[in-house]
């Protein structure tokens, strides 16, 4: 029978137990995956954050104040256009449109 190693931070999010863990794979972001071979649930290791950073959000929003259309700052950030726009409604008026 294979020993399963015991991977440091590699504790079950559900009972707990750090023994009985084994890899589960990859998510589609290369995160690892693993398993508790004691309750069944898969898990991720180090899930990366879904969300832009404030400084992200503020540097778009200033390019679209500027005069940049929302599809096209998605664009130049890589994003889509909808979380410009979101982000504009949600904000108002209140980001600083002044050049740095």
């Amino acid at each position: 029978m294979k020993k399963l190693k015991e991977i440091e931070g590699r504790k079950c999010p559900k009972c707990g137990k750090v023994e009985m863990q084994k890899n589960a794979g990859f998510t589609k972001a290369g995160s690892q995956r693993c398993k508790c071979l004691d309750c069944n649930y898969t898990y991720t290791l180090n899930p990366k954050p879904h969300a832009y950073s404030e400084e992200v959000k503020m540097m778009a929003l200033r390019v679209y104040y500027s005069g940049v259309s929302g599809r096209g700052v998605g664009k130049v950030f890589g994003m889509n256009k909808a979380n410009v726009y979101n982000w504009i409604k949600k904000t108002g008026n209140s980001v600083d449109k002044s050049e740095d």
